[in-house]
């Protein structure tokens, strides 16, 4: 019997065997397919064909950036298979080198800016893009923009071009620069919370919000003058860009709402009136203008054009390596506070930028390295553990020069004090030159509720830093000895490496913020001037070609290092509250915004050179 149904179960075990194999053989079938696929992915790119008497359009979408965020090569390769577009900012560098190899290109008749998808870019930035417009325009070749709307940075872009066009139902909204920051000492008090902050400098404000409900005399003053810097720049540009009457520009910004009242609120015919665009068209009658210059693309779907992001692959980008040079610039670039360890994009971790500083400094090929930074400051001893990386680089025999982005104000300045030279626009806020401390006690809060705090230990400090217990006298005099201390290191270190007298740098310290043009007056910077400007001081100082430069980028981040990386608890939660797509973009941002000052930057003796002002706020919108 049991042999009978050994040899009745015989057909289902060769049928399992058999669906076992094929489950197998498909699997691996699939796996080959992938791999496959992936290698034709990553080996074959079709060879994009430029058509002849076509438009660039250049469309930046998201922030323009300098420091491109690390993607994985997976992530990439999928995208091509899929057709899935990666959300990425816009590399400012990308934009450039587009708009330069189509000056000279005989196959690009004009260039159309579309910047309907392009939201934070610093004035410098925007400064930076124009300047390569106005250098194509000098071709000969036309230059037009449109939007559905304009915000401040997206029209200063387009003042750029010779036409400008808007919809009929779009506005272009410029209102000036402010700076507005949101005061807690209020709600501080109500929450029994004591914040005791140590600082030194009359104008070091990072944390007035703190301890005021409203900004201090001074640090009106220090924002009135930058503010009003920053503006006139960004007016006259406009005005020059627009052939507009001064006074006439000016008094259409300031009497916004009467203007507006004068041609029945209609935005789009009030921008007309005033001379800011130069027709309204629907996309439709724009879609026909560009049809009438360039004619119609090879699949009669739209106008002869090509998107510069597959114009990029058809040219070889600025400042990459090059086989076979053997003296070399470097390009650091570096954004966001400055905290000890690892940091990622938007964060300046002092142990990876002290690593790629020390790539740099040991390779023999590389005679001068130039620093890139957009930081307004953060950790104190984070920022002199990198200023010592660049002072020993300049032991090694290698130039260094900073170039200063939007910001780089308190630690950013720290850091960069020992360069070489120093580059900042007229626009960079720099400076800051201060120093404080920051440490809360919820022992009030805690009774309210009924929590209490008591315990015993071995000296008399032993309770130094426990944020249950009220700060002693001695704890307090400890901390504000620990900023005083580190504010005269800061000024100095400006002393010297500016070499400057000690006097000199304490008249412009104080924590006060200065604009680069001011700052070059002033002694803090050595010319005005962008990323292109610092590259061809440091071939200079260096006696290297400045075609030689090429950018030390960030390697893409693997699962382990991202895991490394991920924000802590409390970070985390804030950084995921103010992403969350429930919070309306403008109240992102402002609560974004708000909450830059607060030190969190995980600095071993609880100091901060940072400035008040956050990068974010130093976007155009």
């Amino acid at each position: 019997m049991k042999r009978f149904f050994l040899l009745l179960a015989q057909p289902f075990r060769w049928l399992w065997q058999l669906l076992s194999f094929g489950l197998t053989f498909l699997r691996n079938l699939f796996f080959l397919g992938l791999v496959l696929a992936v290698l034709v992915a990553a080996l074959y790119s079709p060879k994009v064909i430029v058509p002849p008497n076509s438009a660039l359009v250049v469309a930046p979408e998201g922030d323009i950036v300098e420091e491109r965020s690390p993607i994985d090569p997976l992530t990439r390769i999928i995208s091509q298979i899929t057709d899935t577009p990666l959300h990425e900012d816009t590399f400012l560098q990308d934009v450039v080198d587009a708009v330069h190899a189509a000056a000279d290109d005989p196959r690009i008749k004009m260039l159309v800016l579309n910047i309907n998808r392009m939201q934070g870019a610093s004035l410098d930035q925007l400064r930076t893009v124009g300047r390569a417009l106005e250098t194509f325009k000098q071709t000969g070749k036309q230059v037009i923009a449109f939007g559905d709307s304009f915000n401040q940075g997206q029209y200063y872009l387009a003042s750029w071009a010779d036409k400008i066009y808007l919809h009929p139902m779009g506005a272009v909204k410029l209102h000036g620069f402010s700076v507005f920051r949101l005061y807690l000492k209020e709600m501080l008090d109500k929450l029994a919370i004591d914040f005791h902050v140590f600082r030194v400098g009359t104008f070091k404000s990072a944390v007035e919000p703190l301890l005021r409900n409203n900004m201090s005399p001074e640090d009106k003053e220090a924002n009135s003058l930058w503010l009003g810097n920053l503006w006139n720049v960004y007016s006259n540009d406009i005005i020059q860009q627009r052939h507009l009457n001064r006074e006439v520009f000016h008094e259409n910004v300031n009497q916004m709402v009467a203007q507006l009242a004068s041609v029945g609120g209609d935005r789009a015919r009030l921008a007309l009136a005033t001379g800011l665009v130069d027709e309204l068209k629907t996309r439709q009658e724009l879609e026909e203008l560009l049809v009438a210059q360039v004619g119609r693309s090879h699949d009669q779907k739209s106008f002869n054009h090509i998107g510069f992001q597959k114009y990029l692959q058809t040219i070889t980008p600025s400042y990459t390596e090059q086989a076979g040079k053997q003296e070399l610039i470097g390009i650091l670039t570096a954004s966001g506070n400055i905290l000890p360890g690892t940091g990622s994009v938007g964060r300046i971790g002092a142990d990876d930028l002290i690593k790629r500083i020390r790539k740099a400094r040991q390779d023999h090929r590389i005679k001068a390295i130039v620093l890139r930074i957009n930081t307004g400051g953060g950790s104190a001893f984070a920022s002199e553990l990198i200023r010592q990386e660049l002072v020993q680089a300049k032991k090694d025999g290698k130039v260094v020069v900073v170039s200063m982005g939007a910001m780089a104000a308190s630690g950013g300045y720290w850091l960069a004090a020992d360069a070489d030279a120093i580059v900042a626009a007229p626009t960079t806020l720099t400076g800051s030159i201060g120093i404080f401390g920051a440490v809360p006690t919820v022992e009030k809060t805690l009774e309210k509720i009924g929590i209490h705090s008591d315990g015993v230990g071995t000296t008399d400090i032993a309770h130094f830093g426990n944020p249950a217990t009220a700060m002693s006298l001695a704890e307090a005099s400890a901390l504000q000895m620990d900023v005083e201390q580190g504010y005269k290191q800061f000024v100095t270190i400006v002393a010297q490496g500016r070499k400057m007298k000690t006097p000199e740098v304490e008249q412009i310290a104080e924590g006060r913020v200065w604009d680069g043009a001011t700052a070059l007056q002033l002694g803090l910077v050595d010319t005005l001037g962008d990323l292109e400007t610092a590259i061809a001081e440091a071939a200079r100082l260096a006696n290297v070609p400045k075609e030689n430069g090429y950018f030390i980028e960030l390697t893409p981040d693997n699962m382990l290092e991202r895991f490394k990386r991920a924000e802590q608890p409390v970070e985390a939660l804030v950084a995921g509250m103010l992403r969350s797509p429930l919070l309306p973009a403008s109240l992102r941002r402002v609560a974004g915004e708000q909450l830059d000052f607060l030190p969190c930057d995980g600095d071993p003796r609880d100091l901060y050179a940072h400035a008040l002002v956050p990068l974010p706020a130093l976007q155009i919108r």
